[in-house]
């Protein structure tokens, strides 16, 4: 599978689960992220490892989110061979947080995948602050 094709099957869903998390929805982000260890999180906001550590997570975080403006990604390097794929982006985002008006920020992430089933599914997740906008909106 080359790269265009891997970023067609996995990039909208990237995209989906950025979104819902904003919008307080981590439904999206559950499925795609792999259950099955190992299985981590390098954030801008934490570090966790294992399912167990993560659902958590994902819903704490998405919590903190009251609304979506967009999400897009710059993606500057992706590729697939066999059963692992990954995806190396600038994620550009407009978001609130706890009703706090929305704000533009960047993440530069980096995500593994890892074929499950037949599904592309998430196995890591680097993300950090990048550029002017470079954090999570703040908490209000």
């Amino acid at each position: 599978m080359d790269a265009d094709e891997f970023l067609a099957e996995v990039l909208h869903l990237m995209v989906d689960e950025v979104v819902g998390v904003h919008d307080g929805d981590p439904t999206a982000r559950m499925a795609l992220w792999s259950h099955v260890e190992p299985v981590t999180l390098f954030g801008a906001e934490m570090t966790r490892r294992g399912w167990g550590q993560l659902e958590p997570a994902f819903r704490w975080l998405a919590g903190t989110f009251t609304g979506s403006g967009s999400c897009e990604y710059e993606v500057l390097s992706a590729g697939s061979s066999g059963d692992l794929g990954y995806v190396v982006a600038i994620e550009h985002s407009v978001a609130s947080r706890r009703g706090a008006p929305a704000r533009k920020y960047a993440l530069r992430v980096t995500t593994l995948f890892r074929r499950e089933g037949g599904e592309w599914k998430v196995v890591h997740r680097h993300g950090d602050g990048y550029g002017e906008s470079n954090a999570l909106p703040s908490d209000g």
